[in-house]
């Protein structure tokens, strides 16, 4: 297997990619950059990068429908989950957000299997367990419906569901620590939380470049079989894991700061991953000069479609 660099370019912070079935189309935001990007991508070539800026950090997007329509994206921005209901388009608040965006700001999120979009939040100053997990539920034109779905985090990560969508994942990145629940998506209740993965953390005076770090848990994606993909920010791996959290296998990435992945192309077969930049050490940016765009990769196995948020 050989990763490929998607002709895009390079974000500070990639993060939030998904394959938008309808439209052929890639999309993904730079956080920190304040732009959410798309293009459309074929077997042969890809179209322009399209590239939308927004007033905050962008954390997540899911793509949307309406009525059974695609129509837009929802978004979560540093002070609340927003509704575009077109590429360009207004950007109408759905939720403000409850925390102190001096503080605080939304991060990593997806739209679930039922159609609600949840959302992580991110505690800037990582110096308390502050970050929650939120769901927003605004499905047959209801009012935005929020429940807080859990908490005791810094940095929210790791967001999926297993093909059964009987299982949701979600990630506390510093503690280096994926948990999961039992999911009944109907009700929305999660139950018999548990740890799914847990690996050391950074030694301490550890420095890019050294050995003895295998990075830290980031974005993830699940393919049919359940298998769970995360990358390990800080470790230029990305860990292909079972349903039950052996590792499968370990993918070495051309950076050093692999961010999400997601599976997209006609046949879901082709890995797509985000990667950072930003702050990043001048030496490994000399390393890894393509830090920061999007990689492709062929797999065996499909993933699973991107949920859509539905209202």
């Amino acid at each position: 297997m050989t990763w490929q660099t998607l002709v895009a370019p390079l974000s500070e912070l990639g993060e939030s990619p998904f394959w938008h079935p309808e439209e052929q189309s890639l999309y993904w935001v730079d956080i920190p950059g304040r732009q959410i990007h798309r293009c459309k991508v074929g077997d042969v070539s890809n179209g322009p990068v399209q590239s939308w800026a927004m007033p905050t950090e962008p954390g997540s997007i899911a793509p949307a429908r309406t009525g059974g329509r695609a129509s837009g994206l929802v978004i979560a921005l540093r002070d609340g989950i927003y509704r575009a209901r077109q590429w360009g388009g207004e950007l109408e608040q759905l939720v403000r957000a409850g925390h102190d965006t001096a503080t605080t700001r939304f991060n990593d999120g997806k739209a679930d299997p039922v159609g609600r979009f949840w959302a992580g939040t991110m505690y800037e100053p990582r110096d308390a367990r502050q970050a929650q997990l939120f769901s927003v539920d605004c499905r047959e034109g209801r009012a935005p419906l929020v429940e807080l779905k859990a908490g005791d985090a810094i940095i929210a990560n790791g967001l999926a569901w297993s093909p059964d969508a009987a299982t949701v994942y979600w990630t506390d990145t510093p503690s280096h620590t994926i948990r999961a629940w039992d999911w009944d998506g109907q009700s929305n209740v999660m139950s018999r939380g548990r740890v799914f993965r847990q690996w050391p953390g950074k030694p301490e005076g550890w420095q890019p470049g050294m050995p003895g770090y295998g990075g830290r848990p980031d974005g993830a994606a699940v393919d049919v079989e359940g298998n769970y993909y995360v990358a390990m920010f800080e470790g230029g791996r990305l860990l292909k894991l079972s349903p039950a959290g052996e590792l499968l296998a370990d993918i070495a990435v051309p950076a050093r700061c692999p961010t999400m992945p997601c599976f997209g192309g006609a046949d879901l077969r082709t890995l797509y991953l985000t990667t950072a930049r930003y702050k990043r050490p001048d030496e490994e940016l000399q390393t890894w000069p393509d830090s920061g765009c999007v990689f492709s990769m062929r797999v065996d196995v499909p993933g699973l479609p991107v949920n859509f948020f539905r209202d």
